[in-house]
């Protein structure tokens, strides 16, 4: 996989922007990944690791922003093989702002872009048990397409699965629509 051509200005919805990382940006979204309820699926995460995962990678990341604020992050891989133009994403976001259909937004509208500029297949693989965000995929129009087994190492050791799923431009030809609310 090689990085995506993300545009340099922000993607806007009714409620998300999604933009580049800035160094400021650090400590909110280290903050977010320390919460009880996202550190659970997005394990091992210190100052560092968000530095150079996030902040210094502004090719594969856009911080998901609500009325000003950093709630969170999109991670963005695309393929570089023509022949399976394919692109994988990752995102989180934090707890004080779920339940207002954001992931599903920001999903929609990076969808969107990632198809008016070739892409045709987006996955994502959250961990199985992750049924929250499991079922605002499929809301999204996600398809299950089975369990990737022994997939994640946890924190106790245990090897768990992931769900993976998938979303064609045949399913939206212009992409996903946007969360209604």
């Amino acid at each position: 996989m090689t990085t995506p051509v993300l545009p340099a200005t922000p993607i806007v919805g009714p409620l998300v922007s999604l933009r580049a990382p800035v160094q400021s940006d650090l400590e909110p979204l280290l903050e977010i990944l320390l919460e009880p309820e996202v550190a659970f699926w997005w394990v091992g995460y210190t100052r560092e690791r968000v530095q150079a995962e996030f902040i210094e990678a502004p090719e594969t990341t856009r911080v998901i922003e609500v009325d000003g604020e950093c709630v969170g992050a999109l991670y963005v891989l695309r393929g570089e093989d023509a022949e399976y133009p394919t692109t994988v994403m990752h995102l989180f976001i934090a707890t004080r702002v779920r339940g207002r259909r954001i992931g599903e937004e920001t999903l929609a509208l990076a969808i969107r872009h990632e198809f008016a500029n070739g892409i045709s297949r987006v996955t994502l693989d959250p961990n199985e048990n992750n049924d929250g965000a499991i079922r605002s995929y499929e809301r999204l129009g996600f398809k299950r397409i089975g369990v990737l087994r022994d997939y994640q190492v946890r924190p106790s050791g245990e090897l768990e699965g992931a769900m993976f799923l998938d979303l064609t431009r045949s399913d939206f030809p212009a992409g996903p629509p946007l969360p209604q609310r």
